[in-house]
């Protein structure tokens, strides 16, 4: 027996699809759901925040997650990915080889942001990278005949080198964002961020939802068009950055 979106914390999107909020740094995770298959968007941060994600998905769709988007490799996204035996696991171009997916450089990044040292071990040291990576756009068909179609698109680069974008069409459409957009605070730009080309990511972004797209955040509440907009313009302030009006 399958459960609604609220009663397990998560909130609807839009029609088949639902996001949640999780603990500690206000990362979002995101379920897309088909006649045939189950998509998770990130991981979570650790093993056990993957396993939750995992059961929680299970219970709102009677079904196991068989594919998992990856929308950049920092530790709170990527963490939890090994609880998903079977999924195929997709990332940006590049992603599967991302100095950032070093073993220890997760690890240390991880603890340096306040995650359980053995917590942060223990998921290392069953680190899954992207099976699958993608250049420009990917669709996948999660089910019969096309009656479920997303879009992965490669966006970036920006707040890391290697940006993926899930686009899930619907009436609203749903743009799962990663970290290019943030609401819960100013979006961070740490080593591995491209600010050169964040602003045009953002535009990215745009084309792919339009105006009336819901943009999920990597962290925060939903958002409109006009909010990636503004952050879009803010950022292009921050870095000296030109962009498309």
């Amino acid at each position: 027996m399958t459960v609604t979106w609220e009663e397990v914390g998560w909130e609807r999107v839009a029609p088949g699809v639902g996001r949640c909020r999780l603990p500690g740094w206000d990362c979002t995770a995101g379920l897309v759901v088909g006649a045939d298959a189950v998509l998770l968007v990130d991981a979570g941060s650790s093993l056990a925040e993957g396993a939750r994600l995992r059961a929680e998905a299970q219970a709102l769709t009677g079904r196991r997650v068989t594919h998992l988007a990856l929308t950049h490799p920092h530790f709170d996204h990527v963490l939890g990915a090994a609880a998903f035996a079977g999924a195929e696991v997709f990332g940006a171009e590049g992603a599967d080889a991302a100095p950032a997916y070093g073993r220890e450089e997760l690890r240390a990044d991880a603890v340096r942001h306040g995650l359980d040292a053995r917590a942060a071990q223990e998921a290392v040291d069953v680190l899954v990278r992207p099976h699958r990576t993608v250049r420009g756009e990917l669709a996948l068909d999660l089910g019969p005949g096309g009656g479920r179609r997303v879009l992965l698109a490669d966006v970036g680069p920006g707040h890391t080198a290697h940006d993926l974008a899930v686009l899930v069409p619907g009436d609203p459409g749903v743009v799962f964002c990663g970290d290019l957009v943030e609401e819960s605070g100013e979006p961070q730009a740490g080593p591995d961020a491209v600010p050169s080309h964040w602003p045009a990511a953002l535009d990215r972004l745009l084309e792919l939802g339009g105006e009336e797209a819901r943009y999920v955040p990597g962290h925060g509440a939903v958002v409109d068009a006009a909010f990636v907009r503004a952050q879009r313009d803010a950022l292009a302030a921050r870095f000296g950055v030109s962009h498309r009006s």
